[in-house]
């Protein structure tokens, strides 16, 4: 069975009216998201056990922005080089590997995964590291569940993920248009890969995930920089060692490995303090607005790194 949209006959197709209003449908069901329970996200207000307290408040970048200006090297460097250069790329059918530190290492075809985890909309704020940021609804489920099911060892304190390589559809794998060295590679503590906000996502815009923004599957964790958001996942692997990653491997004093929006830790060739919402008065005519630490979700993560200096682990 390969992963494609369900067959949906119009008189089963949401209402246009209905659609618009869907947040408030979203808020009311959330209690019955996950087996789990597990609350809805935002960064806004804090974590608490009400749904609302997860709901981000602002407005939605366009999808036409969503799907067509975005960083995915594997296709180019270029922002629009994903939409313009992937219509060659395969995302099915497509399965995960889970294993090292894991009692009951697992390959999961997508398919399944979306029958054992029903994806659920979760609209988040996401930044990038060059200074942009969109406000995007996707569809997914939360990392967690995944490792819930392979049962991490105590050993085990970190996450590394792993993206697909395939150079004959993926053209900035290939040749003099290769960017960096693949599979591209990323990592996260164990704890915060089980944070109810670090998502699996495989859809967006309530559509199947297309092939630009990493389909079939991908990495969302809202309170860090874009580029933690590894695409086009074939492997999960937990560790006791913190793994390198791709970004700060290539340009180590540009990227660290824990990649918090911080906007008191400046790009050494720009500066954070300041962001340019995407879609808000046109692509690029949006005033800058003040970054927020942790990208506005202190309240849910801050925890997550009390005692640290964030200014050496950036």
């Amino acid at each position: 069975m390969t992963f494609k949209p369900p067959k949906i006959s119009s008189s089963e197709i949401t209402p246009v009216r209905d659609w618009l209003r869907r947040r408030e449908f979203l808020t009311m069901s959330a209690a019955f998201a996950f087996a789990a329970g597990l609350p809805r996200e935002g960064h806004t207000a804090p974590l608490a056990a009400s749904s609302s307290d997860y709901t981000v408040p602002d407005k939605l970048t366009p999808k036409k922005d969503v799907t067509s200006y975005n960083n995915f090297y594997e296709f180019g460097l270029s922002k629009d080089d994903p939409a313009n250069k992937s219509d060659d790329f395969k995302p099915a059918p497509w399965s995960i590997r889970v294993d090292g530190m894991v009692a009951k290492p697992t390959t999961f075809a997508v398919e399944n995964l979306l029958k054992l985890f029903p994806p659920q909309e979760r609209v988040y704020r996401m930044r990038c590291v060059e200074a942009w940021s969109m406000v995007i609804p996707w569809d997914g489920f939360p990392l967690t569940a995944i490792l819930d099911r392979v049962e991490p060892l105590g050993s085990a304190k970190y996450v590394a993920f792993e993206s697909v390589v395939r150079p004959d559809e993926m053209p900035g794998q290939r040749g003099v248009f290769q960017s960096l060295s693949w599979p591209y590679v990323e990592a996260l503590r164990l704890d915060e890969a089980r944070h109810p906000l670090t998502l699996l996502a495989v859809g967006v815009y309530g559509e199947t995930l297309p092939s630009q923004n990493g389909a079939p599957i991908r990495l969302i964790v809202p309170w860090k920089y874009g580029f933690k958001g590894l695409k086009s996942i074939v492997r999960i692997t937990l560790t006791a060692k913190q793994p390198k990653n791709t970004w700060s491997v290539a340009a180590p004093s540009e990227y660290g490995f824990y990649a918090n929006v911080n906007p008191s830790v400046p790009h050494p060739r720009w500066s954070q303090a300041t962001e340019r919402r995407i879609g808000a008065g046109g692509l690029f005519g949006s005033s800058r607005v003040p970054t927020l630490m942790f990208n506005g979700y202190s309240d849910q993560v801050a925890g997550l790194y009390s005692g640290m200096d964030l200014q050496t682990s950036f």
